[in-house]
């Protein structure tokens, strides 16, 4: 099996997604979009996951790349492969399919929790616990697409995750962060921790304990098999 993902810039790579596909066999590829545009012929993947970036998927004229990456992004839901969006990862896979990306009206980046959709409460859609507190990072959401199910909200953010089928899913937040990839990140962008509702300082975001790393990678390796293994679509 291979796993090819779609790394934006270098600081935001799979985090402890690395984990769960080394010890379920898989071969892993990239894309390093940052330095080249190539992917790999869609029949040889068995997974896709698109990380996250700074950059907005409106930026095609900044980054012409974005324009292939989201018809690629279509192609591959297309053909039925599992396909998991990260943060603008997510926003990639909801405007590659006609929705709107735009400016969330707050930023929402530390700590804070996301909550299930109970209208989404069915055996074939993705079951998130009652209340779990996961690392955010946006300015922006996006429209559902066509065919979507809403499966998570916040308060800060109503359109947190959604769910095409049984194996593309779309996440506003980021479950795969570690101890190190959330240093990473802060070093990377903390010109954007300017004072909010919804805007933790460095110092608060960096201070939770293993713990709580734990907890949402074990969540995000529960959508990994749900997305990946049929057997464990009834969550």
């Amino acid at each position: 099996m291979r796993a090819h993902f779609l790394q934006h810039v270098a600081f935001e790579g799979l985090g402890s997604i690395a984990t769960w596909l080394e010890k379920s066999g898989y071969e892993i590829t990239s894309t390093q979009l940052y330095e080249s545009a190539e992917f790999p012929a869609v029949e040889s993947i068995d997974l896709l996951i698109i990380m996250g970036g700074p950059m907005s998927v409106n930026d095609e004229d900044q980054f012409p790349w974005l324009a292939v990456e989201k018809g690629y992004i279509r192609s591959v839901i297309r053909a039925g492969i599992p396909t998991l969006g990260v943060c603008l990862g997510a926003q990639l896979i909801a405007n590659a399919l006609g929705s709107k990306v735009y400016p969330n009206h707050v930023k929402e980046i530390g700590w804070f929790p996301i909550l299930p959709v109970r209208s989404a409460n069915n055996e074939s859609t993705f079951q998130f616990p009652v209340e779990i507190n996961v690392f955010h990072w946006h300015g922006e959401t996006f429209d559902l697409p066509v065919g979507a199910v809403h499966i998570a909200s916040s308060c800060a953010c109503s359109h947190q995750a959604f769910q095409i089928g049984n194996n593309t899913m779309g996440l506003q937040f980021h479950l795969e962060t570690t101890a190190d990839s959330a240093q990473a990140i802060v070093e990377n962008c903390r010109d954007e921790l300017v004072e909010g509702r919804f805007v933790q300082a460095e110092a608060e975001i960096l201070s939770v304990q293993q713990q709580q790393y734990d907890a949402i990678n074990e969540l995000m390796v529960k959508i990994l098999e749900f997305i990946c293994l049929p057997t464990n679509r009834a969550n």
